[in-house]
């Protein structure tokens, strides 16, 4: 047995130069673990809360309130537990929080201990991560599940919240797949360099948003989808066999007053018709996957979106469910979506986030382990990925240390083990020759 001796958090930032916090968990055999917590800008409203100072510096969002309740809170329930007790150690802080958000103590202050710990666990029983939380999700589901190499998404064009441009849609993604992730990666590196030429020939930014992806103003949503088409096809490769797009809309940012406001394209729609406009675009281009293609509290919307594309296409809710096991079931319940991203600040423990995503794979809806807009070079993303076999992963561009970084740690897991790695089969509903 390994014992938590100490937890110390601090403020370090994140990739967009805020505040964020980091936490070690120290053992009494004298290993030591460190975590960062990510930071989303478009947001659910129903997301565990992200416990920020509002007070003068760095315009309000500091973390110090969060980095004290770690030190002087959740530090003194935990010394002296066992640490590979992962799920009685997340229900104390939830206990000890005792809302529903875990709006008293912080959900990036829960975070940075949860995930600490179960890094701390890895090493001491000194096995890699994604190991760990095979493990932890054994225990939990009560199944067995194989580690697979997951298969990447992309953001190589971004809109939306996450770029100072006139695009309406969020992301643009593509998805490589491969033989092996080595050569997704290197596909997708290759398509995103391309899209960069292409870019400049048109005289266009090359500038990249949060996500690493470029963030040029474009005529409308069809003229990046085109472009990434095309950049696609100048690499040798086929949209629809080779790589696929997916769309990630974000929707409750455009959705006002029960309408979709496309400014870019001069659109006011409702929701029905909004969902035609999405259909019309899968039936033009490869997309497989689309991502809050409805806003969270249009229900009827996704009930629409659902039996017009459900078996055409993977439907992820992101803000629909954010990692919560309440929310996800509600959604089976009504036939909404048939995927759910998964992002383990959301909610803010890891025993919640396995839950969840056991919840999804028991219920029939694929699982995608997903970055937030503003990262930290932390990539235990890539090992909770391969642990958990979720097939797919969505971390942001082949640029930026803070997107490569989780992209960089899979290389590693593949040329470590013989992993098989996800491709086609994890999108087995929506490709005939999967």
């Amino acid at each position: 047995m390994s014992k938590i001796s100490k937890i110390k958090a601090f403020q370090i930032l994140d990739s967009r130069g805020l505040p964020t916090i980091a936490t070690k968990v120290y053992l009494d055999d004298g290993r030591f673990a460190q975590a960062s917590v990510p930071s989303g800008a478009s947001t659910g409203k129903k997301e565990a809360l992200e416990l920020r100072d509002g007070e003068k510096e760095f315009g309000g969002k500091g973390v110090n309130i969060a980095i004290k309740n770690v030190n002087n809170v959740l530090a003194k329930l935990l010394e002296g537990k066992n640490v590979y007790n992962q799920e009685e150690i997340d229900q104390i802080m939830i206990d000890a929080d005792g809302s529903e958000f875990k709006s008293n103590l912080g959900a990036n202050a829960i975070l940075s201990v949860s995930l600490a710990v179960a890094k701390a666990g890895a090493r001491a029983m000194k096995i890699p991560l994604h190991q760990y939380f095979n493990d932890m999700y054994e225990n939990i589901s009560g199944n067995e599940t194989d580690q697979v190499l997951p298969t990447p998404m992309l953001n190589i064009l971004n809109g939306g919240e996450h770029a100072d441009n006139n695009i309406d849609l969020q992301e643009f993604m593509i998805i490589p797949c491969a033989s092996s992730f080595s050569e997704s990666i290197r596909w997708a590196s290759e398509i995103y360099w391309k899209l960069k030429d292409l870019l400049k020939a048109q005289n266009l930014s090359t500038a990249v948003g949060d996500e690493g992806g470029f963030a040029p103003n474009l005529e409308s949503n069809e003229q990046a989808l085109k472009l990434i088409e095309d950049a696609i096809h100048q690499n040798d490769l086929e949209p629809g066999r080779d790589v696929f797009i997916s769309l990630d809309c974000a929707a409750n940012e455009f959705f006002s007053e029960e309408n979709y406001i496309l400014e870019k394209g001069n659109k006011t729609l409702r929701n029905a018709e909004f969902v035609n406009y999405l259909s019309d675009l899968c039936a033009k281009y490869p997309i497989i996957s689309i991502e809050d293609g409805i806003a969270e509290n249009d229900l009827m919307g996704w009930k629409i979106l659902t039996q017009t594309l459900g078996k055409k296409c993977q439907l992820v809710g992101d803000d629909l469910f954010v990692t919560n096991e309440k929310l996800l079931e509600a959604g089976i319940q009504s036939n909404v979506a048939n995927s759910i991203l998964i992002k383990y600040n959301q909610i803010g423990t890891i025993t919640e986030t396995i839950k969840c995503i056991c919840l999804a794979r028991k219920s029939g809806y694929t699982s995608i382990i997903s970055h937030r807009s503003g990262e930290t070079e932390d990539s235990s993303i890539a090992d909770l990925a391969v642990g958990t076999g979720t097939k797919q992963i969505k971390t942001g561009a082949p640029c930026r240390s803070d997107r490569v970084a989780k992209y960089n740690r899979l290389l590693m897991i593949e040329a470590e083990n013989s992993f098989i790695f996800g491709s086609k089969s994890a999108f087995k509903n929506f490709i005939k020759d999967s």
